[in-house]
């Protein structure tokens, strides 16, 4: 992330590494923030972060329902005890994405229903 603020999505304020601990921050607007490393334990509920890095950043029993996410970086991110309700994502990479022990009710992919793919998985691989 070093360059001009030409070619520098991130070119607002610097706060890598900060920790949050137990905030509030329903509703937070963070645009063209520098979070890369961060550490939230927070509410962010309806929270929109645009041309924002988090890249490394870690969200630890967080409520993001409702919030947005556009031209961000979650590389190397870590999100646990999260609450993504309703969550929409389109336009991403996942490569060596990891999801471990979460609930897919609902979940789907390309308008496929999760839970059927993986019952379909489940009947090929016994």
């Amino acid at each position: 992330m070093t360059g001009s603020a030409e070619n520098n999505p991130f070119d607002g304020a610097q706060m890598t590494g900060a920790h949050y601990e137990r905030a509030n921050m329903a509703g937070a607007n963070f645009d063209g923030v520098n979070l890369s490393g961060a550490r939230f334990f927070a509410v962010l509920n309806d929270a929109k972060f645009t041309n924002t890095n988090l890249g490394k950043a870690s969200f630890d029993d967080v409520n993001l329902a409702g919030s947005h996410f556009n031209n961000v970086n979650l590389s190397e991110a870590e999100i646990t005890d999260a609450n993504l309700s309703k969550l929409k994502i389109s336009g991403v990479t996942l490569a060596e994405t990891e999801i471990v022990d979460a609930d897919l009710t609902g979940m789907r992919i390309n308008g496929i229903l999760v839970t059927d793919l993986l019952e379909a998985y489940d009947k090929r691989n016994p």
